[in-house]
């Protein structure tokens, strides 16, 4: 695979990258999938409700994880002989906090229940055993343990072999035409084929997860680490869920209908992820060695981000109701609109990934947090304001308001303007018609 629009990059590299993503593309496919086939199944209400509860869930999920991930990984190649210490001590943390989210969401679901306008039925079941599902997430310490030791490829496995099964289980409900609650369950399912396959993994792997232990020293020193990421997690989280929150106000087929064309406008934002990770190293390499050639690269790979999302922004601004009356069959009226304005946002979605890494090249990493609040802050705002007036396409206009804002946060930062501006280059494509030109 040929990219000249990033000539210097390690060429092997990415292919070899390439190759190692090819699953979780596969994954990605079938989920959009099998998700198109629930939402045509369920229709605009069921889907509303369900889409609500996964997207209240998502926000508190950020806490659940306490931001240990990054500590995880690090405290292992440490101190690997402290190991048993630092997975048990881990996976306690997370236990207690998700096992206490459960009644939270169940709560904060009956509070804004009984404040909402528009309630529509109660969902305090949904809510509950999503929050449940959630919880099996705690045992991602395993997930964090092979990522330190270079052995992701096991977790892969365990998650494709779980993706397949649900998938299956998922396709069954539909064909059965089994309530919504069904739907629910096979997401706790989900959630506990992981653990135990993880478990499974890394008990053929030679290791015990009974040897692990918790210990109150240590427990204090990763959360005093982990703080500031638990809150960027969350505003994170709240930056590409909460809309479908606040949507509830207006009512469940609003939900729905919006969730319909968000789902098929973020579909493939796993892959501006995959090529900037994919890059990072040489990025790093050029920031060492040829600061000149590190400037002009992070400018290639703008430029490249922009390539891609353009067409594709341009090409559904156009034919957006087409598609989701071919897609959802006439089920879904009024998603069409939404999907052409939501398809904007991708552009400064895949340009924030981008810009993200040379945040954290150069150690930037309050001005990264900055900007995902600023960007939380204004979808938040804009939402009260919009969605009342417009519904979904409110929503749809809060949500493209705010990742431009996000991305281009760094113009307001003097020591981040140069790239704010190369972005700004790449979008009106003026390297790309400067290059044109010169030939």
């Amino acid at each position: 695979m040929k990219l000249p629009a990033i000539k210097g990059f390690d060429e092997e590299a990415f292919n070899k990258y390439l190759k190692n993503t090819g699953w979780l593309m596969f994954g990605k496919g079938l989920s959009l999938i099998v998700s198109l086939l629930i939402a045509r199944y369920l229709g605009p209400i069921l889907f509303g409700d369900l889409n609500f509860g996964l997207s209240l869930v998502a926000i508190l999920a950020a806490v659940g994880a306490l931001g240990l991930d990054t500590f995880i990984i690090r405290e292992i190649i440490q101190e690997p002989n402290h190991r048993d210490e630092i997975l048990g001590t881990s996976l306690w943390l997370r236990i207690a906090t998700n096992a206490i989210l459960i009644p939270v969401a169940i709560g904060i679901y009956l509070i804004s229940h009984n404040l909402s306008p528009n309630p529509g039925e109660p969902l305090t079941l949904l809510v509950g055993l999503l929050a449940f599902a959630s919880f099996f997430k705690s045992f991602n310490v395993i997930d964090a343990y092979f990522q330190s030791q270079v052995q992701s490829k096991y977790v892969v496995q365990v998650q494709n072999i779980s993706l397949i099964v649900i998938s299956l289980i998922k396709v069954a409900i539909i064909t059965l035409k089994l309530p919504l609650i069904y739907i629910v369950f096979a997401y706790v399912l989900e959630g506990l084929i992981l653990a135990v396959g993880l478990i499974i993994v890394y008990q053929k792997r030679g290791l015990n997860i009974f040897d692990w232990h918790f210990n109150k020293q240590r427990a204090k020193s990763l959360l005093i680490k982990s703080s500031p990421l638990i809150l960027s997690a969350v505003m994170v989280s709240i930056y590409m869920k909460i809309d479908v929150v606040m949507l509830k106000s207006v009512g469940s087929k609003a939900v729905g209908i919006y969730s319909s064309a968000q789902n098929l406008s973020e579909a493939w934002y796993f892959i501006p992820v995959a090529i900037v990770t994919s890059v990072f190293p040489a990025l790093l390499h050029a920031r060492k060695t040829d600061l000149e050639r590190y400037q002009k690269r992070l400018g290639n790979l703008y430029d490249l981000l922009v390539y891609i999302s353009l067409p594709v922004a341009l090409f559904i601004s156009f034919f957006g109701s087409a598609i989701i009356q071919f897609i959802y069959q006439g089920k879904y009226e009024g998603a069409g609109p939404m999907l052409s304005i939501h398809i904007w946002s991708g552009i400064f979605v895949f340009l924030g990934s981008a810009s993200s890494q040379y945040l954290v090249a150069e150690g930037f990493t309050k001005i990264s947090f900055y900007r995902t609040a600023a960007g939380a802050i204004i979808n938040v705002l804009l939402n009260i304001w919009l969605i009342p007036l417009y519904g979904g396409l409110g929503a749809s206009i809060a949500t493209l308001i705010a990742c431009f804002i996000s991305t281009f946060y760094l113009l307001l930062i003097p020591k981040t303007r140069h790239q704010g501006i190369m972005m700004l280059k790449s979008l009106f494509l003026v390297t790309a018609f400067q290059k044109i030109f010169k030939r």
